[in-house]
């Protein structure tokens, strides 16, 4: 009996001196009278600076709400090879101090006064794709309330990671992720939300992003997934930024030349094959787009595939195709009026067939003068077979009689079939560049 009088002495002590705090922790009403006049003592908030390294909480457990937006004020860099993407934030965290209150009408309707942040509490929001050490400017401060609400203005320039996708240059869109969460404070302790609704954070990014820079912003949606550590679970808010490229320069400088150049090869099938031109100017214009990938490499994106890119081999391989195709006829019209061969029957069988007017596939370089199954035409060095003072050679003589033809009807003949083969392959040209830059066009637009 004598121990426990003590024991019960103390019980009791110890109960009423948490009655006497949870008195004083009710009350924490400033006295702000004298800040119109004179100014904020900042000996009336010392003793809260002085709490400035605990959660600013009456009771631990009770979690400490958040609330977060920010501005997109602009898209600094895309680094396609690293998959990183600079952007710069302003950030927004808001959230009530419970020790903090005092009554304006005392204080001359001041409702807010600023505090330096190095005086306050502030959470440990980080973004989880970043890369780089938050680089905070010094002397920050933060607006304080008289009813305890701090609102915290944070410039951020961030590097996170974001997965890139540049296949669709320069049409393409991106999709990066902007995830908000503590380092330290778990579910029971803090507690993210928004401080602005996400169309409003939308609009206000897209009003100042629009105004510059090389990207515009499309949209932003949020989701609030929680992360979980081990046995720990974290809040946080994951926004969603969907931004696409402006493809004004990229078109300018690079599709408009490279569809000129490769126009400008199609449209060289006009001159005549006979022309020794031909060949020499598909070569230049061959060692120009040359010229022009290589200066115009440095706008492509260091890695990847993208479309442009095979739209530009495409385009190098079609000038290449297009100057083999004219040696070829070249060849073959040099071999038609120097040393003609022995035409098969069955090609000349094809060449009345193709020279007839009504077929679909008309020569162009040609005029259909049927005398006998012939064609002929006035090359140079040549003479219409029977003119007077034209004596057959003796290769001439063989000619005739292996095929029934004359060295002129022959030459006549090869000529034809070379131009046959010119057009023929010239729309195969077509068809498939047509058809090449229209498969692409669709890629682009989906």
């Amino acid at each position: 009996m004598e121990g426990g009088w003590p024991t019960r002495w103390q019980f009791l002590l110890c109960f009423i001196v948490s009655l006497l705090f949870q008195g004083r922790a009710n009350s924490f009403t400033i006295n702000c009278s004298g800040f119109d006049l004179h100014g904020v003592d900042p000996d009336v908030f010392q003793t809260i600076f002085d709490q400035k390294d605990f959660r600013p909480v009456i009771n631990y457990s009770i979690p400490t709400h958040v609330n977060i937006s920010f501005t997109l004020y602009a898209i600094l860099d895309v680094d396609a090879q690293l998959q990183l993407l600079t952007s710069f934030l302003w950030l927004k965290m808001t959230w009530k101090n419970p020790f903090i209150s005092w009554d304006p009408e005392e204080c001359g309707d001041i409702t807010k006064i600023t505090v330096t942040t190095e005086n306050l509490w502030l959470p440990d929001i980080f973004i989880v794709e970043s890369t780089d050490v938050d680089q905070i400017p010094e002397g920050l401060s933060a607006y304080v309330n008289h009813n305890g609400h701090i609102v915290y203005h944070k410039p951020v320039r961030v590097t996170t990671i974001c997965s890139l996708d540049i296949f669709y240059f320069p049409f393409d869109e991106q999709n990066c992720t902007f995830t908000f969460s503590s380092f330290l404070y778990t579910v029971e302790n803090l507690l993210l939300g928004m401080d602005k609704e996400v169309w409003e954070i939308t609009d206000t990014s897209r009003k100042i992003v629009n105004t510059q820079g090389e990207w515009e912003l499309l949209g932003i949606n949020k989701a609030t997934p929680k992360m979980s550590v081990g046995s720990s679970l974290f809040d946080q808010i994951m926004f969603y930024v969907a931004i696409r490229r402006r493809p004004s320069l990229y078109v300018l400088n690079l599709l408009v030349p490279s569809s000129f150049l490769i126009a400008i090869d199609a449209l060289s099938f006009y001159l005549p094959a006979e022309n020794e031109n031909r060949a020499p100017f598909k070569i230049t214009l061959l060692l120009g787009y040359n010229v022009f990938l290589l200066m115009m490499n440095k706008l492509l994106p260091a890695s990847g595939s993208p479309l442009i890119s095979v739209y530009f081999a495409l385009c190098l391989s079609l000038m290449v195709v297009s100057l083999l195709e004219t040696i070829f006829i070249t060849y073959l019209l040099h071999l038609a009026t120097t040393q003609p061969p022995p035409m098969p029957r069955w090609l000349h069988s094809l060449l009345l067939y193709c020279a007839s007017p009504l077929k679909c596939c008309p020569t162009w370089h040609w005029k259909a003068n049927m005398d006998m199954g012939l064609i002929s035409t006035h090359l140079p060095g040549l003479k219409e077979p029977g003119e007077p003072g034209k004596e057959l050679g003796p290769r001439e003589a063989k000619l005739n009689v292996g095929s029934g033809f004359t060295r002129a009807q022959l030459t006549d003949l090869w000529v034809q079939f070379g131009h046959m083969m010119d057009t023929f392959l010239f729309r195969l040209y077509l068809l498939f560049l047509s058809s090449s830059i229209i498969t692409i066009i669709v890629l682009w637009s989906t």
